[in-house]
């Protein structure tokens, strides 16, 4: 049997991140059709003081790769939030589903009640069991910055719908 903490993070993420990239995808060819200046849809908010388009892919990868991370006991790999295109942003989420594709489910077997530890030595570090980080924190923050990304497409009028958002499933 899988173990549950591997199939509701590993196969979730992938299905997720593969979606927006097929979204970000629609949008560069959105802009291109429309003549708008792609810095427009990537630079754009739901409202001021949010991040923009980029920073929510890129927070919405470095959570996918955390939760992986963190729950299959390897070293959260790091890469730079230096992207600037819809191509930089693609690449960003391909490199993610590579990292997602090197763990297996076996190394997340028995996480459940493993101790995940956030900002570890700084007044903000929390201490969660691999459950409570997945199901209460990891998983929604991943989703909330999927879910503005498309958002923040939908409202500046890239023809994107539920389907394109789920993905395949």
């Amino acid at each position: 049997m899988i173990s549950p903490m591997y199939s509701h993070s590993v196969p979730v993420l992938k299905q997720m991140l593969t979606a927006l990239q097929n979204i970000l995808v629609q949008a560069a060819e959105h802009a291109s059709a429309k003549a708008i200046e792609p810095d427009a849809l990537l630079q754009a908010r739901l409202f001021p003081d949010m991040f923009p388009l980029i920073k929510q892919v890129q927070i919405a990868a470095d959570f996918s790769r955390g939760i992986a991370a963190r729950l299959a006991g390897v070293e959260i790999p790091t890469i730079e939030g230096s992207q600037t295109t819809f191509a930089d942003l693609g690449a960003l989420l391909t490199e993610t589903l590579a990292f997602l594709d090197s763990v297996n489910a076996a190394q997340f077997e028995g996480k459940e009640s493993s101790e995940i530890v956030l900002r570890p030595g700084t007044p903000k570090e929390k201490k969660l069991s691999g459950q409570a980080y997945l199901a209460n924190y990891g998983l929604p923050q991943f989703f909330f910055h999927v879910t503005t990304t498309y958002a923040i497409l939908r409202h500046n009028g890239v023809p994107i719908g539920k389907r394109d958002y789920m993905g395949a499933y």
